[in-house]
């Protein structure tokens, strides 16, 4: 392990360790204050959170981007705080912690004894909505997760998410998608963050008017086990109450080959989870490079949009 992966695990150890024994009134200060030199400091992070932010609100001025950044990495670091300290919160704090509109698509599905499939972008904190699943429902769930570098650290938030009631699998591909699809055919609940593709390999979307990747995970596991697949779209408002939507079935198209169904079924998602990004875009926790624009070697849009400005 390098210095720079042990300082990076001791950091997040420190961050469970300590943040979670804060009143949340202190948590929630420390938090601001985090992201705002975070934000005054123009780090990569955050210039990519402003390019980013440009393609969900088109026209912005550099003055608004930055104020979406800033109010961006409030809610970013909001997340953060949330998470290190959700282990230490009761099952009381974390069933009032989330209110959730059209919840009866979950719930309807769930009844129907075919498993559902939830499919979330990176907006506000889709850790606590799933304690929220595990507490408030009673529903246990299975998630993928990203490999991380060093492994401690991996290992970390695997045991702070199977502490929440979850059940977590490497991202790792096929092993992974077999799994999941078992769970689903015995009725159960998948849960996947599915707006960004780690595979390199994923579908072709349009989203805000230009081409990004999403993973075909989510359209695939419908298709092969008849599961139900619903978009969720979260966000925060003033209180310290979560917010989150369940928008309606993505069907699964009657005609087409595997790939023509599950293309147009992830653009389904892509549309709903723009919809929730575009109103709430300062919750958007999107600090990577996501268009296939950006993924371009020859071309750094923020160098272009600096050189236009």
């Amino acid at each position: 392990m390098s210095a720079r992966e042990r300082l990076t695990d001791a950091l997040y150890g420190a961050g469970w360790g300590t943040v979670r024994k804060l009143p949340e009134p202190v948590a929630v200060r420390l938090g601001r204050t985090i992201a705002d030199l975070a934000w005054k400091r123009r780090g990569t992070g955050v210039r990519r959170l402003e390019a980013n932010y440009a393609r969900v609100v088109p026209g912005a001025s550099p003055e608004r981007l930055a104020e979406l950044s800033r109010a961006g990495m409030r809610s970013y670091l909001r997340y953060w705080m949330e998470s290190f300290r959700l282990p230490a919160w009761s099952a009381e704090r974390i069933r009032t912690g989330l209110d959730v509109k059209e919840l009866h698509h979950l719930t309807d599905g769930m009844a129907a004894g075919k498993g559902v499939v939830l499919a979330l972008p990176h907006l506000a904190n889709w850790d606590l909505a799933g304690a929220w699943v595990t507490t408030a429902l009673g529903i246990p769930f299975t998630t993928v997760a990203e490999r991380l570098k060093p492994e401690t650290l991996y290992d970390r938030f695997v045991a702070y998410r199977e502490g929440l009631g979850m059940e977590v699998l490497p991202h790792n591909g096929g092993a992974a998608f077999g799994t999941l699809a078992r769970r689903l055919r015995g009725g159960g609940l998948v849960c996947l963050v599915a707006d960004r593709d780690l595979s390199a390999s994923g579908v072709e979307v349009d989203f805000f008017g230009e081409t990004a990747r999403m993973p075909a995970g989510p359209a695939l596991l419908a298709q092969q086990t008849g599961a139900r697949l619903l978009p969720v779209t979260l966000w925060y408002d003033d209180s310290p109450v979560m917010r989150g939507r369940v928008h309606p079935p993505v069907e699964v198209p009657a005609s087409g080959t595997r790939a023509e169904r599950t293309s147009v079924m992830t653009q389904a998602l892509a549309d709903a989870f723009a919809t929730g990004i575009a109103e709430h875009p300062e919750d958007w926790h999107m600090l990577q490079r996501l268009w296939l624009a950006d993924l371009d070697p020859a071309r750094d849009p923020e160098k272009d949009r600096k050189g236009t400005s």
